[in-house]
């Protein structure tokens, strides 16, 4: 999660992203074996605040239901409730066999030494500047193109995969947990993404005008949202 506390909370928040330069090829509990790798390292009094945008979000639910000692509450940008998918995305579940049979044939590829050497660079910080200054349309974040230009096939099939897999058990998870979401949401039925969220027992739910992208689109705002939260739900992390 890019931003998330603008340097001025002292929480330490282990962010789960699923944007190109982050990926990387498993499920999404395996993107979080990521997270555990950086959470493991704090210290025991610390307060771990697990935050992701998009698959991100998925990914720290997953933490959250796997690694219940180690969360003190989650932040979800943007969450992608695979019943909730809409728009292109809305294919994914029915496409995640041929997407993970994709996937294992890009891996055996991979195997044999065939893979591209080379990949586009993808600066994600310089990109949302870009795209507040106008020289990028926000349509081009998840541009096919783009992501397969700066992602391993295989990175790419798997996170999609991913994508849509089903939730945990969202009731276990006891933790507080804010959830932003984008109010012209491309990606997901709104109405779809509530209700997964309300099984969630405590979760707060801030609706910002987005359509997706709120790290690119209302990055104050989300920074003011979550940091208002922490406050008055995790009071030791505030500065």
């Amino acid at each position: 999660m890019r931003g998330s506390s603008g340097g001025r909370s002292c929480v330490r928040i282990c962010a789960a992203t699923a944007r190109p330069r982050c990926r990387a090829p498993g499920s999404a509990w395996t993107y979080g074996a990521t997270i555990s790798s950086r959470c493991s390292t704090a210290s025991a009094a610390s307060a771990r605040v697990i935050g992701g945008h998009c698959l991100g979000a998925n990914i720290a639910l997953q933490f959250a239901a796997h690694h219940a000692s180690r969360v003190r509450a989650l932040v979800l940008i943007e969450p992608m409730p695979p019943q909730a998918l809409a728009g292109s995305a809305a294919w994914l579940p029915y496409l995640r066999p041929v997407l993970l049979a994709l996937y294992g044939a890009s891996r055996a590829l991979n195997a044999c030494g065939i893979y591209r050497r080379r990949l586009a660079p993808l600066d994600l910080r310089e990109w949302d500047r870009a795209t507040r200054r106008g020289e990028r349309q926000l349509t081009m974040l998840a541009s096919l193109g783009v992501d397969l230009a700066a992602t391993p096939l295989a990175a790419y099939t798997r996170m999609l995969a991913a994508t849509a897999e089903p939730w945990p058990d969202a009731r276990a998870i006891r933790v507080p947990a804010l959830a932003l979401v984008s109010s012209r949401s491309t990606m997901t039925d709104p109405p779809g993404t509530r209700r997964a969220l309300a099984a969630l027992p405590d979760c707060e739910v801030v609706e910002l005008d987005a359509v997706h992208w709120i790290p690119t689109e209302q990055p104050e705002a989300m920074r003011r949202a979550i940091e208002d939260w922490l406050r008055r739900r995790v009071p030791e992390t505030a500065p």
